[in-house]
């Protein structure tokens, strides 16, 4: 199994976080959290499905996935081979014309985004690169090419700094006070920019440094974090996001360090 972590040329710097390339040579299903940024791939081997009310879905091999508040579960065939583009999360706005919310709980064909005689010319140069460093640098084309000139709204980016502050744990009218602004404009751009509601948005956040304080036993740190409106509320929200209850991802977490 390959996973390596390539940083973006300059240009990308600003809207892309890394490149990954994902290597593997057999075939095993995997499950991936929530994140908090939009994830586009290129496979240049193999293929990918994930599992939609237990049907398996196959994945294009170039698509795009949106922001998501349930973990998904992913399966890849024999000898597959992936370019992902990991965004930062108001950077996958700067390459689409469409509103990055209508990607949320979506993984979609690049074809809903790119011209398919595009997508045949990247299909086609993957195949003929030679390494790692050639496959990243015909996506970086790819997305260099669609860059479009828009105008940061920094607005956007302080609230981003606000709900990461926090943790998560910030009361969208609160964020909005804190903005100068009102929550209906706010969530308007902020959906339209990072691709979910900032509540939405908050809760994955949130739960994501709750698992972080569980994983560093600072127990204290998750109780806190965790304090939903009540106890069943957040249960049902950590089990959607990790497919276990609180109880049950402690226990695993103990088995995995007693069998180290």
């Amino acid at each position: 199994m390959k996973f390596e972590i390539h940083p973006p040329c300059e240009q990308l710097k600003p809207y892309v976080k890394h490149f990954v390339i994902s290597e593997n040579d057999d075939p095993h299903s995997y499950k991936v959290l929530p994140g908090t940024s939009l994830v586009m791939g290129f496979q240049y081997s193999g293929g990918l499905s994930y599992l939609q009310n237990d049907t398996a879905v196959p994945l294009n091999p170039a698509g795009i996935t949106g922001l998501m508040d349930t973990y998904r579960t992913f399966s890849n065939t024999r000898a597959t081979g992936t370019v992902l583009v990991i965004f930062r999360e108001a950077g996958a706005a700067n390459f689409f014309e469409n509103p990055v919310n209508e990607l949320f709980r979506e993984s979609l064909s690049l074809e809903h985004l790119f011209s398919v005689g595009v997508l045949n010319d990247v299909k086609e140069r993957l195949s003929r690169a030679n390494d790692d460093n050639e496959r990243i640098e015909v996506v970086e084309r790819l997305l260099l090419s669609h860059l479009r000139e828009v105008p940061a709204d920094l607005m956007i980016y302080r609230a981003l700094e606000y709900i990461h502050h926090s943790k998560g744990a910030i009361r969208i009218a609160e964020l909005a006070s804190q903005l100068n602004t009102s929550q209906s404009p706010l969530e308007k751009r902020f959906r339209k920019v990072v691709g979910a509601s900032p509540k939405k948005f908050a809760s994955i956040v949130r739960i994501k440094n709750v698992m972080a304080a569980l994983n560093k036993n600072d127990q204290d740190a998750a109780a806190f974090l965790a304090g939903y409106y009540d106890q069943a509320h957040f249960i049902k929200d950590f089990k959607a996001f990790t497919a276990e209850t609180p109880e049950q991802y402690l226990k695993a977490k103990r088995q995995r360090e007693q069998g180290e």
